[in-house]
């Protein structure tokens, strides 16, 4: 059994940045082990076994060989037992409505997965508007609640450390989709809230370059590491490292770019190929 938590989980996924951003918030990096999956691979038969043959990510392990699965799950547990002030609110009345607001995530999260797969143009304006409403919708709640605050209470708490990652990885969106939120007043509050979220110290631990770059796949409609039809590689591989690539094409309706193009061989890119 393991000395501490561990975490078995992809580097990039936003439901293990979670768990990162608790850590960094408490000052506690060092109390969880993260042991990255490679998920262009098969999965480990010893992760399997601990498992049960889930193959869900992150998944934690706890020093008594307990193993705990989904990632709200693991959050909030880890908020209970890792030294410090707990980021869920202690009054039950202010941790309700943190809950109501955590409930939208998961709409909220596969609404944005679904926009940048979405291989029918013209189908993209239904998965704009769809994003745009879900953001009203946060915002009604977060006017309701706290209407001239920063976050949904006075500090970031759980629910930041739910919805930041997902923030973050909808720069595939502005990329690739070229979605902003409009310049009004509808969408006033959450743009607040989500640059707080952003902004914060403790949410640092991916950029725009390395989500555009690993996502790239994810934007050809092609997910966990699945391969694109004609390529031999996943943009999820762990080599050659992303910072190493060139920016991705913007246009996945045109097809995807070769291997080679996207810095994902060591093979030189041919004039045709560029």
């Amino acid at each position: 059994m393991p000395e501490k938590y561990v975490v078995y989980h992809i580097p990039v996924c936003p439901f293990s940045q979670r768990l990162e951003i608790l850590l960094a918030l408490r000052d506690q990096q060092d109390a969880v082990e993260f042991r990255v999956v490679d998920i262009t691979k098969p999965r480990d038969p010893a992760l399997l076994v601990k498992t049960h043959g889930t193959t869900a990510l992150p998944v934690l392990e706890s020093p008594d060989g307990r193993i705990i699965k989904e990632s709200l799950i693991i959050l909030r547990y880890l908020d209970e037992v890792i030294p410090g002030q707990q980021l869920r609110r202690a009054d039950p009345g202010e941790h309700a409505v943190e809950s109501m607001m955590i409930a939208r995530e998961s709409q909220f999260t596969m609404a944005g997965y679904r926009y940048v797969m979405n291989q029918d143009q013209e189908k993209r304006d239904d998965h704009r508007k769809k994003m745009l409403g879900l953001y009203r919708d946060i915002d009604n709640f977060l006017v309701e609640h706290n209407p001239n605050g920063i976050y949904l209470f006075g500090d970031f708490g759980l629910a930041e450390a739910v919805f930041t990652p997902v923030f973050q990885r909808f720069w595939f969106l502005e990329y690739y989709e070229d979605f902003e939120l409009p310049d009004e007043s509808a969408y006033q509050r959450v743009r607040r809230w989500r640059q707080a979220c952003m902004n914060h110290r403790a949410t640092t631990q991916v950029t725009k370059e390395e989500i555009v770059k690993l996502y790239y796949d994810y934007a050809l409609g092609a997910g966990n590491g699945a391969l694109v039809k004609s390529r031999n590689v996943s943009s999820f591989v762990f080599e050659p490292r992303w910072q190493d690539r060139p920016w991705p094409p913007k246009d996945t309706y045109a097809g995807t770019a070769s291997d080679a193009t996207l810095g994902l061989t060591s093979l030189p890119v041919t004039p045709a190929e560029q």
